[in-house]
C-alpha cells in the first residue's frame, strides 16, 4: 500500500509512523506492550501468528490495528504482511516481549524526516531478563560506527560488517523495507531472515545510529532463530556454516552486490546470528522493593559508560517498565520463579491453629515483601491491617491497590492457579472434610477407642527451629488428634518432657540418634509410627483418613501413602505411588520407601531401624519386613500424607548396600548398578542358560518379517534360542529361499504351517506346542530388536521365582516411546502411558528408566516360562483370540500369585498399538471388573485420560462412605 501522507513533521504522528508488534502465543506480553505504548500517538499494528485469534485486543485497545495471521511462517512472512498494510511512510518492528522507547522512536523519526538521504535510524538497546523479584540487564549493543552513509551498497556493507548492529527494530522508511523485501526471495530460511532484514536495509539505504537509549530487548528473544543454525562462540557446526554461506551468497545476489560483498555478507550473517546466543555480560540488576514501590539497582564492576544509558531519565523509564514486567509476568524464567514465590505466599496466607505460630499479619507482610503484585494477597493483607487498626500501613496498601488497578492487568494470582503447584494445592484443599464430615468421622473413631494412634517421629538433626515450627503448624492444622510427636534434635531441648507427653523432645547426636529412635518406639504406646524430617508438613486430612482406613485393615503391617515434594526451586511435584510394587521399590527407593506408616509391633519385632544403613533406614526396614513376611501385609493408600523436601538426585551407598544384603538373603549373588543417578538396576546373575523359543506372530508383510528375523539373528548375543515362524504354507517357499541366503544362523528358524486367517491367540497356542524351549518369547512380526542382550535382560527377570511375565519397552526408530507397560482403564480401554515421549525422558517417578511391576504387557514382546504358560492354559482363544489375550494372560498369571515385570532395558522397535475389539474389551472388563475399577499398579488420584500420569480431577474424599 502506497502512502499519500507527506513525509513532514506537520502531519499527525499516527499518519507518519506505525509501530508493528509481532506476537505468537504471547497474550500477556502483547497486552503489556500495548499498555506501554498506549499514551503514544503513533499508529500500532499487531501481526499475531497465534493459532487462535486474540479477540480481546480490539476491546481493550480500540485504536490498535490487529491482524491475525496464523499462516505466517516466520519473521520474514510477518514483515511482508506488515509492509503490505502499513500506510504511513515510516515503521518500526518490535517483538511483543520487548520494549522500544517512544521518545527514542520520535527522535529517530525526526532525524529521518530531516535527512531524506537516510533510510533507517535507531539508538542503542539493552537486553533484559525478568525474574520473580528483579530484572537483570545485559550488554546488547556495543559502541561502534554510528553512520553508514557510503554512496554505494558495497561501501555501506563494508563498514557495517565491522560492528553488525541489528536493525530489526530500527525506525525505517516503509518504502525502503518494501524494496528490500521485494528483492529477497520469499523462500529464505526463516531462521536467518532477521539477518537478511538488517543486510537488506543497509544495502538499500544509509543508516544512522543516534547516541540515545532506544529500547530493552527480552534476552531470550534477541534475534531468536526459529531453529538452531548458529553456534555458541568457539564451537563449530558445519551444517550451520554451510547454511550461513548459502544464505550470504543468496543475499549478495539478491541485492546485486559483487564478490567482495558476498564475503561481507557471510561475516554479517554470522555476527548477527551470534546475537541469538544469550548475552553473558550483565551490567546491573533492579530488585523490586515492595516497601518503597520501586526498584533498587545494583551495578556490576564492569560497565560501558560510553553507552547512553547512564542517566536518571533512562532509569525512570526502566522503573515504569519494570512495574509492567512484574504486574504482567510473561517470561518462562520469571513465571517458573513466581510459581515458587506465590506458593510460599499461599502457605503464608493460611490461618494457623497453632497458638505459637507466627501471627497472620506478620506472615502476610512477609509474603507481600516477596512479591507485591499478587492482588489477592494485597487484598487479604489490607483486610487484616484494617482490622488491626494499622492506619499507616493501610494507607500504603490502599495507594498500592490503586496503582495496581490503574495498570488494568489480570490478577497475577490467577497465574498461580494454572501452575502445577497451584493445581496441587487446589486439588488437596478439595479433599478436606467439611465441618459435618469432621464431626461424623471423629464420632466414628471415638466409638472405636479413638481409632489408631500415630507416633510421629521427627528428625531435627540440623536443630532448625523454623523448620520445626512449620512441621508443628501442619500437624496442629490437621484434623487428626490421635497422635504423639517425638522430636529427635541435636539442639538444646526447649522443654523438659517425657514419653507420656503429646510433644516429647529427645537430645541426640549423629552417632546415637538411630538407637534413640528405637528406644522411643519400644516404649511408645502408639499403634503406628511414621518418620519425618523437620520441615516436612503433614497434609490436613492424611492421617485423619488413614485412621479410618486402618481400622478395617488389621492384616496390614506397613502402609505407603502419597506425598508432594518440594523441588530445589521451591515448586511442588506430586508423588502418587502405585499399589505395592516390589520392583519399583527396589529400583527407586528414594521415591518409594519414605514416610511409610509402620505398625509399632511390627517395627519392634523387626528390631527397629538399623544403624548400619542410616541413610536408608526406611528402605532397609521394608526389605527386612519382606524377608520375614513376604509381600503380605504391605499396602498403599491413595492419599497424600505430607509435603517434604525432594531428595537430591544422587546415588545412595546405603541403599545399594542394604539392597545387596537383601538380595543375598533371598539367595542371589546379584550386582547392583545405577543407569540413572538415584536408581538401581539389578543383575541377578543367574547361572542358568535355558533354551528360549521365540514365536514370531502377526505376519502380514513379508518384508517386515524379514527385517524382524534379521534383527533377531544379527543382534542376539544369547546363543540358546530358536525362532518359530507360524505362517501359511504359501509363504514357505519364499521364506525358505530367503533364509537359505542368510547363512548358518538361519538354521535357528523353523517355519510352521498354519492355516490362513488364524487369529493371534490360536497361533501362539499352536506354536507353543511346537516349542522346544523352556521359555517362550512372543515377538510381533513387524518389530525389530535393538539391544544385543535383550534375551539375557528378559531372563534376568523371568528366572526369578516370583515373576511370571516380562515385557519390553517398545519404541519408534527415533527412540520415542510407543508402549511402556499397560494400564487398565486408560482412555476407556487398556493403554500405555508416555506414548510419544522422547528416548531421553525419565517419566513420572523415573518410571521410564527403571524396572517395575505392572498389570500387563503385550504380545509385541513378552517372555513367560513354557510351564507357566501351559499351567495357565495359554491364551484364552475363546474370548480373546483376536485381541487382548496378552492382557488376560498377564492378569491370570497375576491372580496365581506371580508378578508381571516391565523392563526398560529391552528395547524393541514396534508401533505399540494394542490389538483390541469392542467385544474383547467388553469381555475383559466383565471378567476383570475389580482390576479395571482400580489398576493397582497405577494410582486412583491420577488421570485415566490422555498420556497418563497427569493429575486427576479435583474431587472430594468420600468421607461418609468410609464409615460404612
Amino acid at each position: 500500500m502506497q502512502s499519500n501522507v507527506p513525509t513532514g513533521s506537520t502531519a499527525p504522528l499516527n499518519e507518519r509512523f506505525t509501530l508493528v508488534l509481532l506476537a505468537h502465543d504471547q497474550s500477556t506480553a502483547l497486552r503489556r506492550a500495548l499498555r506501554h505504548y498506549r499514551d503514544s500517538s503513533f499508529a500500532v499494528l499487531v501481526i499475531d501468528s497465534s493459532s487462535l485469534i486474540d479477540a480481546g485486543i480490539a476491546a481493550a485497545f480500540p485504536s490498535v490495528q490487529y491482524l491475525h495471521a496464523p499462516t505466517a511462517g516466520g519473521f520474514g512472512d510477518k514483515v511482508r504482511q506488515a509492509v503490505e498494510r502499513v500506510s504511513t511512510p515510516y515503521l518500526a518492528i518490535a517483538d511483543a516481549e520487548s520494549f522500544l522507547l517512544p521518545q527514542a522512536l520520535e527522535q529517530s523519526l525526526m532525524f529521518l524526516e530531516a535527512h531524506a538521504e537516510y533510510g533507517a535510524c535507531q539508538g542503542y538497546s539493552l537486553a533484559f531478563e525478568a525474574h520473580a523479584d528483579r530484572v537483570d540487564y545485559y550488554l546488547l549493543d556495543r559502541k561502534g560506527c554510528e553512520d553508514y552513509s557510503g554512496a554505494s551498497a558495497e561501501a555501506r556493507l563494508a563498514v557495517f560488517a565491522e560492528d553488525c548492529p541489528s536493525l530489526v527494530s530500527a525506525l525505517t522508511r516503509t518504502e525502503t523495507l518494501r524494496r528490500s523485501y521485494a528483492s529477497l526471495p520469499a523462500g529464505f530460511d526463516s531462521r536467518l531472515q532477521q539477518a537478511g532484514h538488517s543486510y537488506g536495509v543497509v544495502a538499500q539505504a544509509r543508516v544512522r545510529l543516534l547516541d540515545i537509549p532506544y529500547g530493552v530487548q527480552e534476552r531470550s528473544r534477541v534475534v531468536k532463530p526459529q531453529g538452531s543454525v548458529t553456534t555458541a562462540p568457539g564451537s563449530v557446526d558445519m551444517r550451520a556454516v554451510a547454511e550461513q554461506e548459502r544464505f550470504a551468497t543468496a543475499l549478495a545476489s539478491a541485492f546485486g552486490t559483487d564478490a567482495t560483498a558476498r564475503e561481507q555478507a557471510k561475516i554479517i550473517v554470522k555476527k548477527l546470528g551470534e546475537r541469538s546466543v544469550p548475552q553473558t555480560e550483565k551490567l546491573f540488576e533492579s530488585t523490586w522493593d515492595s516497601r518503597r514501590g520501586e526498584p533498587v539497582r545494583r551495578f556490576e564492576p564492569t560497565q560501558y559508560v560510553e553507552l547512553p544509558f547512564y542517566n536518571q531519565a533512562f532509569f525512570d523509564v526502566l522503573t515504569s517498565l519494570e512495574f509492567l514486567l512484574h504486574a504482567a509476568p510473561s517470561g518462562q524464567v520469571q513465571l517458573k520463579e513466581l510459581e515458587a514465590v506465590m506458593l510460599k505466599q499461599k502457605e503464608l496466607s493460611r490461618l494457623q491453629r497453632n497458638t505459637s505460630a507466627e501471627p497472620l499479619d506478620e506472615q502476610l507482610a512477609r509474603a507481600f515483601l516477596s512479591y507485591a503484585f499478587n492482588q489477592d494477597l494485597v487484598k487479604h493483607l489490607l483486610e487484616v491491617m484494617q482490622a488491626k487498626g494499622d492506619k499507616r500501613y493501610v494507607q500504603v496498601l490502599q495507594a498500592w491497590v490503586q496503582r495496581l488497578k490503574a495498570a488494568a492487568f489480570e490478577n497475577t494470582a490467577r497465574l498461580f492457579d494454572t501452575t502445577r503447584s497451584g493445581q496441587l494445592l487446589r486439588w488437596l484443599e478439595a479433599r478436606e472434610p467439611s465441618a459435618r464430615e469432621t464431626h461424623q468421622v471423629s464420632k466414628y473413631l471415638a466409638a472405636r477407642n479413638g481409632g489408631p494412634t500415630f507416633g510421629i517421629l521427627i528428625l531435627d538433626l540440623e536443630a532448625d527451629v523454623f523448620k520445626m515450627q512449620a512441621t508443628f503448624d501442619s500437624i496442629i492444622n490437621g484434623y487428626c488428634r490421635a497422635f504423639k510427636i517425638v522430636v529427635f534434635t541435636t539442639g538444646a531441648l526447649p522443654a523438659e518432657t517425657t514419653p507420656q507427653n503429646v510433644l516429647h523432645f529427645v537430645r541426640v547426636n549423629e552417632s546415637n540418634y538411630v538407637d534413640k529412635i528405637n528406644q522411643v518406639v519400644n516404649q511408645s504406646d502408639c499403634d503406628w509410627m511414621v518418620m519425618a524430617e523437620a520441615g516436612d508438613e503433614l497434609t490436613p486430612g492424611g492421617l485423619f483418613r488413614a485412621g479410618v482406613e486402618l481400622l478395617a485393615a488389621p492384616q496390614c503391617q506397613a502402609v505407603a501413602m502419597d506425598e508432594f515434594q518440594r523441588q530445589p526451586d521451591g515448586t511442588l511435584v506430586d508423588v502418587f505411588r502405585p499399589g505395592f510394587n516390589l520392583d519399583l521399590l527396589q529400583s527407586a527407593p528414594a521415591l518409594m520407601a519414605r514416610h511409610w506408616l509402620v505398625r509399632r509391633e511390627t517395627l519392634v519385632r523387626l528390631g527397629g531401624y538399623s544403624r548400619e544403613f542410616k541413610n536408608a533406614m526406611e528402605f532397609d526396614l521394608l526389605l527386612r519386613l519382606i524377608e520375614q513376611d513376604g509381600l503380605d501385609g504391605l499396602a498403599h493408600l491413595d492419599e497424600p500424607l505430607l509435603t517434604c523436601q525432594a531428595l537430591a538426585v544422587e546415588d545412595n551407598a546405603d541403599e545399594r548396600k542394604t539392597l545387596l544384603r537383601h538380595l543375598a538373603v533371598r539367595g542371589y549373588q546379584a550386582d547392583v548398578s545405577a543407569v540413572v543417578p538415584g536408581t538401581h538396576k539389578i543383575d541377578y546373575r543367574f547361572a542358568e542358560r535355558p533354551l528360549v523359543s521365540i514365536i514370531v506372530h502377526g505376519i502380514g508383510d513379508l518384508t517386515a518379517l524379514q527385517r524382524c528375523l534379521l534383527s533377531v539373528l544379527q543382534r542376539t548375543r544369547y546363543q540358546r534360542y530358536e525362532v518359530l515362524v507360524p505362517t501359511e504354507a504359501a509363504n514357505h517357499s519364499v521364506l525358505r529361499t530367503w533364509l537359505d541366503g542368510q547363512g548358518h544362523l538361519a538354521s535357528r528358524v523353523r517355519l510352521l504351517d498354519i492355516d490362513a486367517g488364524v487369529a493371534a491367540g490360536t497361533l501362539i497356542n499352536a506354536a507353543s506346542q511346537e516349542a522346544k524351549g523352556d521359555y517362550l518369547v512372543t515377538l510381533a512380526a513387524d518389530s525389530e530388536v535393538v539391544n544385543v542382550n535383550w534375551i539375557e535382560s528378559l531372563l534376568n527377570q523371568v528366572l526369578r521365582p516370583e515373576v511370571g511375565v516380562v515385557g519390553a519397552k517398545l519404541v519408534e526408530r527415533d527412540g520415542s516411546i510407543t508402549q511402556a507397560g499397560l494400564i487398565l482403564g486408560l482412555n476407556d480401554g487398556v493403554g500405555s502411558a508416555f506414548v510419544g515421549e522422547p528416548k531421553t525422558a525419565k517419566g513420572y517417578m523415573n518410571r521410564l528408566v527403571v524396572e517395575q511391576n505392572c498389570s500387563a504387557v503385550s504380545f509385541a514382546c513378552l517372555m513367560i516360562s513354557k510351564q507357566l504358560f501351559e499351567a495357565a492354559d495359554g491364551v484364552d482363544s475363546g474370548l480373546f483370540d483376536d485381541a487382548l489375550g496378552d492382557v488376560d494372560l498377564c492378569l491370570r498369571v497375576g491372580q496365581a500369585g506371580y508378578l508381571t515385570v516391565w523392563t526398560p532395558h529391552v528395547q524393541v522397535i514396534q508401533s505399540g498399538v494394542l490389538a483390541s475389539t469392542p467385544q474383547a474389551l467388553a469381555a475383559l472388563r466383565e471378567k476383570w471388573f475389580g482390576a479395571f475399577a482400580q489398576d493397582r499398579f497405577y494410582n486412583g488420584n491420577l488421570a485415566l485420560e490422555g498420556e497418563g500420569f497427569a493429575l486427576g480431577p479435583v474431587r472430594n474424599v468420600p468421607w461418609t462412605d468410609l464409615l460404612n
